[in-house]
């Protein structure tokens, strides 16, 4: 596949930095909120910790997988899954407790679901998700089969991208200070008087922030427009900080996967004014809402 060129950017497979996330984890991966979660639980003395299974995603399977080793809460352990019909979760063997949020922990649950994915469709569980035993594991499945069967179905063959459309602000507020009348007329008076200028500063701050508004509207619904039918199913996030004008995630189907690169390029080299960043395939996080709750007997 070709990066589209111009402006924007995607990396095949955008890693987290210190400072950057993977996309959306946290806000429509499912929830474990009931108390399949272990706490941290300190073991008796002599005795070695209590071992529990962590879960990253739940897949289709009617037999166990074993699928390769990841290195999570600094120890490496085999992936594989437990199963129930033709569910299965697949999971490593932890320590029971709370798992830190590093970077190397966040970057181990990203690339089991990325190796995963590869080959089947994926739910991925949210970040931490911990579970005393086997048994519980597959009370969940159990408990939750008909949702997860719906969810498998739906996202069947669809991946997720990442797209960040970034802009200059100060240089939209320069284009608006020449092309609106009233602006230009607001700023000149306040270059020009002596005496206080608190409502004409007022009215300009006004009309800039309305006009920056207007702006990036008019350029966001555009970009949806021109991706809308080479995606499945968009979600639109709020943005991060004031450079960032578009925080989107696209569902698209395997096969519209080329088509969908391609009109991001295009799109790009539409805005030169604008900065496109463009990451994936991820699981599709931001299309999954499933909350769990296990109930014990």
């Amino acid at each position: 596949m070709r990066r589209p060129s111009g402006e924007s950017k995607r990396p095949r497979k955008k890693k987290p930095s210190k400072t950057e996330s993977p996309p959306a984890r946290d806000k429509r991966a499912p929830q474990s909120n009931g108390r399949d979660s272990a706490t941290r639980i300190a073991p008796a003395a002599g005795q070695p910790p209590a071992r529990g299974r962590y879960v990253y995603c739940i897949i289709g399977s009617n037999k166990p997988l074993k699928l390769g080793q990841s290195t999570i809460a600094d120890e490496v352990a085999d992936v594989y899954t437990v199963n129930y019909k033709d569910l299965a979760a697949v999971v490593s063997d932890v320590p029971i407790g709370a798992l830190d949020s590093t970077r190397e922990n966040v970057l181990a649950h990203e690339h089991v679901n990325e190796a995963v994915m590869r080959d089947h469709t994926v739910i991925p569980m949210s970040f931490g998700t911990i579970f005393k035993t086997r048994e519980d594991i597959v009370e969940l499945l159990r408990s939750a089969y008909g949702a997860f069967g719906d969810v498998l179905s739906k996202m069947e063959n669809k991946l997720e991208f990442g797209l960040k459309v970034l802009w200059d602000r100060d240089a939209v507020i320069r284009d608006l200070e020449e092309e609106d009348e009233a602006i230009r007329r607001l700023k000149s008076e306040i270059g020009s008087q002596k005496g206080s200028t608190y409502f004409a500063r007022m009215q300009y701050g006004r009309l800039i922030e309305a006009g920056l508004e207007r702006w990036a509207e008019h350029h966001v619904s555009g970009i949806l427009e021109h991706l809308r039918d080479v995606a499945v199913a968009a979600r639109v996030n709020k943005p991060i900080g004031d450079k960032m004008i578009l925080n989107g995630a696209f569902l698209v189907s395997r096969d519209k996967e080329r088509a969908f690169d391609n009109r991001v390029k295009r799109v790009a080299a539409q805005h030169e004014r604008l900065t496109f960043k463009y990451t994936g395939p991820w699981p599709p996080y931001n299309f999954v809402n499933i909350r769990l709750k296990l109930e014990r007997a």
